[in-house]
């Protein structure tokens, strides 16, 4: 009853407080289950104490009384002993009293012993109990953080949705595509253009140097042997002819291009 108040009274506050959702919390609840389980375990192990030492009290009760009854069965026998009956008579009746109280006692001591032990196995089970829910406990609540994690991350996906990131990937790969094509269409207008053939024969006359200046070298260094005079002379010949040609080439283009410019301006009038 006191338990169920005192809930109730917890949920009115925080009703009133607006931490209705907080005090509802598994976290919360599991907390708030603990502490009372232990709470009650601390109750039960004072009462279980209790129990036990109103047992030994009376076993010290018990205890007396038996040193009591032998002390008067001795001085019974010593009063017969010394020809007191009368006084041995009075000591026999006060040892039956004494008895009779301590056969109440010792039922008394034999519920106590038998209640104790009944609650020593209760406290067992309890505290057993107790760790088992703390245990479940703990799982509870990682079940619970996974749950919240889960939950979040459900929330986050949501929001995004497979058309806008399909329309960023199209727009995208569409935009590489046209810089690609733009830049094909640029390498090959700048290689049909006069000044790309012109580059283009000049990166030959280069390399055809370059070999020369490799040979010359390899045979400096005796790796090659050495060339005959007429093929030196046959490729140096070679090369001015082509440069003779180039030089002849573009001026040729340029006399072509004039006289395009000439006749357009007529055809346009």
């Amino acid at each position: 009853m006191f338990k169920a108040l005192a809930r109730f009274w917890r949920y009115l506050v925080a009703w009133v407080t607006g931490k209705v959702e907080q005090l509802e919390d598994p976290e919360v609840l599991l907390d708030q289950a603990r502490r009372e389980m232990q709470e009650t375990l601390a109750r039960n192990r004072e009462r279980a104490i209790q129990a036990i030492t109103q047992k030994n009290m009376l076993q010290a009760e018990v205890e007396k009384l038996e040193r009591t009854v032998r002390d008067l069965e001795r001085k019974a026998e010593l009063a017969l002993q010394q020809g007191k009956r009368d006084l041995a008579l009075q000591i026999v009746r006060e040892k039956k009293a004494q008895e009779g109280a301590l056969e109440t006692m010792r039922a008394s001591l034999q519920q106590a012993v038998e209640t104790v032990e009944s609650i020593k196995v209760a406290i067992r089970r309890q505290e057993e109990e107790v760790r088992v829910k703390t245990a479940q406990a703990l799982a509870m609540k990682a079940r619970w953080k996974q749950a919240q994690i889960q939950t979040a991350i459900n929330k986050a996906l949501e929001g995004i949705t497979v058309e806008n990131i399909e329309s960023s990937w199209s727009t995208a790969e569409q935009r590489i595509q046209r810089a690609e094509a733009e830049a094909s269409a640029r390498q090959e207008m700048a290689a049909q253009s006069l000044q790309g053939r012109i580059a283009a024969l000049q990166d030959a006359q280069i390399d055809t140097e370059a070999e020369e200046e490799l040979e010359r070298i390899e045979q400096r260094l005796g790796l090659r042997p050495a060339a005959s005079t007429d093929s030196v002379a046959t490729s140096a010949t070679t090369t001015v002819e082509d440069t003779e040609a180039l030089k002849e080439l573009e001026e040729l283009e340029r006399k072509l291009q004039a006289a395009q410019g000439e006749s357009n301006p007529q055809s346009g009038a």
